[in-house]
């Protein structure tokens, strides 16, 4: 469900959003009632990048695969689809929190074949940073395979450090907030701890 406190009716409904081609899609937060454009983009998604997103073969999306994807909190799990002019999922960027350190979260992006290589992918993680530096995550995950040479491509150029590989997959570090920044923080919310103690 999508909390009405912080998201404005805009971002509901869709922000119009210019591509790096000049192409103009809307990117709004998935909600609920998107399990259809969610299926229908899948459904249009390759081979390759249906494996390159799942990590394996990956055939259709289950009902309970759908509702995880769309039934999100916008805060431990967000999601930021782009619909194309027409109105078709075209793309979707999300994080998902970690339980156990909750600044960081693992990120995904996809983008329908038809649309890579148009700045799709960059715009989206772009603006979910956006919304998880908003919600306390200062850095991003990303599993990737190993041949998904546009995704190292896109995390490497939204400052991801590779840190660590395999023949099959390659795990990036995005930091959202610089290491400077969050000693900062970290040292300000300690003050005013310490200031209200006394």
């Amino acid at each position: 469900m999508i909390d009405k406190r912080s998201l404005s009716r805009r971002e509901v409904n869709g922000v119009p959003t210019v591509l790096r081609d000049g192409s103009t899609v809307m990117v709004r937060p998935v909600q609920s009632t998107d399990a259809s454009l969610l299926a229908d983009g899948f459904a249009r998604l390759s081979e390759r990048s249906r494996r390159w997103r799942f990590l394996g073969d990956k055939k259709n999306l289950t009902v309970a695969e759908l509702r995880y994807l769309t039934c999100i909190d916008h805060h431990d799990h967000e999601a930021l689809g782009a619909l194309s002019p027409g109105g078709r999922g075209i793309g979707v960027a999300r994080y998902v929190r970690d339980s156990e350190d909750p600044g960081r979260a693992e990120v995904a992006v996809t983008v329908a074949d038809e649309w890579h290589g148009r700045g799709l992918g960059t715009k989206l993680l772009e603006l979910l940073s956006a919304r998880a530096r908003a919600e306390g995550v200062d850095r991003f995950t990303a599993t990737v395979a190993s041949d998904n040479i546009a995704s190292s491509r896109l995390l490497l150029s939204a400052g991801g450090v590779l840190v660590s590989g395999s023949s099959r997959t390659r795990e990036y570090e995005i930091w959202l907030v610089s290491p400077i920044e969050q000693d900062l923080t970290g040292w300000l919310c300690e003050l005013d701890a310490g200031l209200a103690g006394d």
